[in-house]
């Protein structure tokens, strides 16, 4: 449902999110106030506190919505029936590029995101968790299937984190919004050739 739909439909958290999505858009998150959120959804002040227990709270649920996309689309190639090399490097370039497509897409929405992010904020470790436990499965999928000779998935995973740090870290994705994608893209493309023969090869 597009936030056009959500406004009018019978959903008064929904309603909200779309409101707030666009109030973000417009002007930044410390232009969102609660109360002009109400008004526009057509309720009181005090009646958002149902659905949202603060502004910050209303934020994180709309950045939550913009990533949900992406960890979609890991969760997808995750459980397609390919060989675990062949996953892993999709689901890396997938994350890298959601995460640029949304910062293209919805600049201000990314910056909460990653201001979440460099915040260790709940909603951050929620995304990441989740994200860590998708990759993680891959890695291990790989070790049973031989593909990885992966001696320690902790390791593996830090290692992967560490790696991919200038594609996926959100104020790196953001320090490289000017860059021309092509350029990273094969950047990246470098470095996971690297990451895949470490794994193959059993160095962490």
């Amino acid at each position: 449902m597009n936030a056009d739909s959500r406004r009018l439909s019978g959903d008064p958290k929904g309603r909200l999110l779309a409101i707030a999505t666009e109030h973000l858009r417009r002007g930044g998150a410390k232009r969102v106030r609660l109360v002009a959120v109400a008004e526009e959804a057509g309720m009181t002040h005090a009646n958002v506190y149902r659905y949202f227990t603060s502004r910050d709270d209303l934020l994180d649920a709309v950045v939550t919505a913009a990533l949900r996309p992406v960890e979609a689309h890991l969760a997808d190639v995750a459980g397609a029936p390919d060989p675990a090399d062949d996953k892993l490097e999709r689901m890396i370039f997938a994350l890298a590029r959601g995460y640029r497509d949304l910062l293209e897409r919805e600049p201000r929405v990314f910056e909460c995101y990653a201001s979440a992010a460099a915040g260790n904020r709940p909603l951050a470790r929620r995304h990441l968790g989740r994200v860590r436990r998708l990759f993680g499965d891959v890695i291990d999928e790989g070790r049973v299937a031989g593909i990885f000779e992966v001696s320690d998935r902790d390791a593996a995973l830090a290692f992967l984190v560490d790696a991919l740090h200038r594609f996926t870290q959100p104020s790196s994705v953001t320090a490289d919004a000017a860059r021309v994608r092509t350029m990273i893209d094969n950047r990246l493309q470098a470095s996971v050739r690297v990451v895949l023969r470490v794994m193959r090869a059993g160095i962490v």
